[in-house]
């Protein structure tokens, strides 16, 4: 994986330059699996990536995109992944954290203030390890440096304090660090896949969902919920993972250029999330959304107790990571 910032800028320094495949190599397809439907920013960022494989690799890589949960839900692709089938799909280290414990504190709460610190730590010797412990147990991570956005949450009823949160069905990826993070903060968290959302807060059967603004507006949560409240309890990196069963039958020279190109889609995905947030706001205040700024400090105070919910972690690990931003 490529790490260093150093190689990352050479990566770009030479970003034009096409690296010629063996002549022998095979065409590879590979799919690529999302929740998220055409247009959002995850949608654009994967059409990005195509182009740029294909045309690097004239034409030797294809990139065969499938949105909206098409390939079916997250862990059901990840399954397809690690049985050796040429897939791909967008995920978290959250849902990692069965091959790699420590990984699921990236996920934690509150955790870092910004997603340049945090991107940081994705580079760094600490998560090199992780990485390749995760290779070695059959993971294969080919994007780890995917802004996702910052985490709010969309509701029926105005969340100010974590008082307002007392009893709400909040809908939270299967994820234990993000279920146990909103049974601190005093809410009912019901996993789902996403696709579920949309019907499930028109039905009643939730109250309100979490995720960053352009999967929220995206997956049109703010029409039956109005209430948008800009916690950002969790700034998200993703990652893109795959099975080394199926990466490790690929020629030296196209694995390589299906990470420098995963590379770059990543610092796309990084100038998009920046770009998107206000835009989404608005959109949504035009759409008769109220826009809430909550006590982000209340529910911090909450949400902290997590860290001491995981005895699977390693002695210490968030002041190790909280070092690591520094």
């Amino acid at each position: 994986m490529f790490k260093s910032k150093l190689f990352a800028a050479a990566i770009l320094a030479t970003s034009v330059v096409t690296v010629p495949l063996a002549a022998s190599a095979a065409p590879v397809t590979i799919k690529v699996a999302y929740e998220n439907h055409p247009g959002e920013p995850t949608d654009k960022v994967m059409n990005y990536w195509a182009d740029l494989l294909e045309e690097r690799s004239d034409g030797e890589i294809i990139l065969e995109l499938y949105p909206s949960s098409q390939l079916g839900s997250k862990g059901d692709v990840m399954d397809q992944a690690m049985m050796g089938m040429n897939v791909v799909t967008i995920t978290d280290v959250g849902f990692l954290a069965d091959y790699e414990p420590d990984l699921s504190a990236l996920y934690g709460p509150f955790l870092a203030e910004n997603s340049e610190s945090l991107l940081e730590i994705y580079e760094s010797p600490w998560f090199e390890e992780k990485n390749q412990a995760l290779k070695d147990q059959g993971v294969h991570l080919v994007i780890t440096n995917y802004n996702y956005g910052d985490r709010h949450i969309i509701a029926k009823s105005p969340i100010r304090t974590p008082e307002d949160l007392q009893g709400l069905k909040i809908r939270v990826p299967d994820n234990p660090i993000q279920i146990k993070a909103f049974e601190a903060m005093g809410a009912t968290p019901t996993p789902m896949p996403l696709a579920d959302v949309y019907p499930a807060l028109t039905q009643g059967v939730i109250d309100g969902a979490e995720n960053p603004l352009s999967v929220l507006y995206g997956q049109k949560l703010h029409e039956p919920a109005k209430y948008l409240s800009l916690i950002n309890y969790l700034t998200t990196v993703a990652v893109w993972m795959g099975g080394e069963a199926f990466f490790s039958t690929l020629p030296e020279e196209q694995l390589q250029l299906i990470h420098e190109t995963g590379y770059e889609a990543g610092l796309y995905s990084q100038e998009l999330a920046k770009e998107s947030e206000e835009e989404f706001k608005k959109l949504m205040q035009e759409e008769g959304v109220e826009i809430i700024e909550p006590d982000r400090e209340a529910f911090k105070e909450k949400a902290m107790q997590v860290y001491e919910q995981f005895p699977e972690w390693s002695p210490n690990l968030y002041e190790t990571l909280q070092e690591q931003l520094k």
